[in-house]
């Protein structure tokens, strides 16, 4: 386990041999990819609760915040407790930021919500930065490029179900799903690339 952070900075993909997919980094992807569906998951059925005013909407948003600490648990073998802790903290800032922004949205707080929006994109490029940081072989403009795609597409799907365009909003999810999947292929391919001795059997 790293007990340090690292001073890895990569702004384009460090180049790296082929990754051969193992047991140990199948099962790291099998984890990874089912906590970010699980992340779009809950975040979808935060907004609908938010938007809808359902009375769901306090133990619906309580597991969605349980998410970053879940992905906490994942890199905290890896990269040690301050590190986890950290991104643990920028992800829920993410979803907290998400939260704020839907309910201005729905109330039409416009200055509010442009408010919340700015902070959001801003706490993007923090992970983004962040991610960079400690692994060199994850790229802090591919990630702001994924994390500005991925606000890109939660905005929609936040407008349209306020808009009640309830067939848009189900082909939004489905891009969210598939989006998200790719953010946690990334993130195992550079994890395993960066500790081959952990993944390769």
């Amino acid at each position: 386990m790293m007990n340090y952070i690292p001073t890895y900075y990569y702004p384009v993909y460090r180049k790296a041999d082929h990754l051969s997919w193992t047991p140990a980094s199948v099962d790291l992807n099998r984890k990874l990819r089912s906590l970010w569906e699980q992340h779009v998951f809950w975040t979808r059925l935060t907004v609908n609760s938010i938007v809808d005013g359902l009375e769901d909407v306090q133990p619906t948003t309580a597991r969605l915040l349980r998410n970053p600490s879940d992905f906490a648990m994942v890199l905290e073998p890896l990269y040690g407790t301050a590190i986890a802790n950290q991104f643990e903290t920028l992800f829920r800032e993410h979803l907290t930021i998400a939260a704020e922004l839907v309910s201005n949205l729905k109330s039409g707080n416009t200055a509010a919500a442009e408010d919340a929006q700015k902070r959001w994109y801003a706490n993007a490029d923090a992970i983004a930065t962040f991610l960079a940081h400690i692994n060199p072989y994850w790229s802090q403009i591919e990630w702001q490029r994924m994390m500005h795609e991925h606000l890109r597409l939660l905005t929609e799907e936040v407008a349209t179900r306020i808009a009640k365009d309830y067939v848009r909003n189900v082909a939004i999810s489905d891009s969210i799903q598939q989006q998200a999947l790719e953010m946690a292929d990334m993130m195992t391919m550079g994890i395993a690339q960066q500790f081959p001795a952990v993944f390769q059997y």
